[in-house]
């Protein structure tokens, strides 16, 4: 029985952590070698992409792709985790609220548009002196994290409403986020309710897409026929990077690290693709010479458990 190899996208439901996504899916799969591109935290859902077998190489160019959310800030309190699961650290007064108008929201969602530079949450999975830093604060250690650039391409209000919760006022303000790797929507919605002096954290978040893998892509945990559901190899990496195509004596030659000569423009990363459409290895190409960067081999040609997680990730 030919071992799972490809690349594999989880609807990932509320309460579950990317781990025990990736340890149920290698229950599924009978197999170990499985890695996820990103961590989501356990109040989000929605898109995890998981790679089996030699596939948890291409999870490297996964990770650094752009990301879209659909979220809920919740405007008028702050929380020590800046969502909703942390604990609150008072009400704004309800005037305050009041005076959010959409002109306001409208300016301070601006504001964080753009290249901007970003203090990450401090319950986060960034490691400081060696550990991480949400580990340090449950252990009741400050953390103050240093601010860093990120890209938030897309800021975008959908919807507002006024909520009330255990008789204090408050706004809900649903939001469209596409940013960089590496970005906090919650500290977008910290930030947020910092510009409008009123506090705010997330209450809700839904990752719609990682790079091109979409929620259309994305499988639910339950009833998951993994085999069904994988994306092969070269259909991955030719949604992330452009093809070339090789010849048998090419693809035998760069599978084997050879420089090959081949009809192409020079390109910084290619899928490199057999005609019987196997995967040989991610490439670069200069001056009609291509060398690999990666190399794809069959499952059986591969040994350890070759995960890839990477646990710093957006959310």
């Amino acid at each position: 029985m030919t071992a799972p190899n490809g690349i594999l996208v989880v609807d990932k439901p509320a309460g579950w952590t990317s781990h025990d996504v990736v340890a149920r899916t290698r229950r599924l799969a009978g197999t170990r070698k499985v890695g996820h591109a990103g961590t989501l935290d356990p109040m989000a859902t929605g898109v995890l992409v998981l790679g089996l077998g030699p596939s948890t190489r291409l999870l490297t160019y996964v990770v650094g792709s752009d990301k879209e959310y659909l979220a809920t800030i919740r405007l008028g309190a702050s929380t020590t985790t800046d969502d909703a699961e942390g604990e609150s650290l008072g009400w704004a007064p309800a005037d305050r609220i009041r005076a959010i108008t959409p002109e306001r929201l409208s300016a301070a969602v601006e504001h964080f548009t753009g290249d901007i530079e970003q203090v990450p949450s401090s319950v986060s999975a960034i490691k400081v002196d060696g550990k991480r830093a949400y580990a340090k604060v449950r252990a009741g250690e400050h953390v103050a994290l240093k601010a860093r650039p990120v890209t938030v391409s897309v800021f975008e209000v959908l919807a507002t409403r006024g909520a009330v919760v255990e008789g204090n006022v408050a706004l809900d303000v649903d939001v469209r986020v596409v940013c960089s790797s590496g970005t906090y929507v919650r500290a977008l919605a910290r930030d947020l309710g910092v510009a409008l002096l009123c506090g705010g954290h997330l209450t809700a978040l839904r990752r719609t897409r990682v790079g091109p893998f979409g929620v259309t892509d994305a499988h639910e945990l339950d009833g998951l026929d993994v085999a069904a559901a994988l994306i092969p190899p070269a259909t991955a990496a030719a949604s992330l990077f452009p093809v070339l195509a090789l010849t048998d004596d090419q693809a035998i030659d760069l599978g084997h690290g050879k420089r090959v000569t081949v009809d192409s423009d020079d390109v910084d990363i290619t899928a490199a693709v057999s005609p019987g459409g196997r995967l040989i290895g991610l490439a670069t190409v200069r001056d009609s010479t291509a060398r690999t960067i990666v190399n794809f081999p069959d499952e059986d040609q591969t040994t350890g458990a070759d995960d890839a997680t990477a646990d710093e990730e957006t959310r």
